[in-house]
């Protein structure tokens, strides 16, 4: 695997840790982790997405890193 490979697995891993730890009761949604994971996992996939030049990846991921990170300013204003 090269490192645009690499990049988007650990993005990808990021987001489906978030989900299955939601699913398991875990963490929630309005965790901070969760807001984290989801954030920092979309937007490595995301850029992973751009390096390979896969415009319907780029679209999803960047759309997921964009509502977490409103997620996440909400999170800021409620604390």
């Amino acid at each position: 695997m090269n490192i645009v490979d690499w990049l988007g697995f650990v993005g990808v891993f990021q987001i489906l840790l978030a989900y299955v730890l939601n699913i398991f009761g875990k963490l929630e949604k309005k965790d901070l982790t969760f807001i984290l994971l989801n954030l920092i996992g979309a937007s490595l996939a995301c850029f992973a997405s751009i390096l390979m030049k896969y415009v319907p990846f780029i679209i999803l991921e960047g759309v997921w890193a964009l509502v977490s990170f409103i997620a996440l300013l909400k999170y800021k204003r409620s604390n």
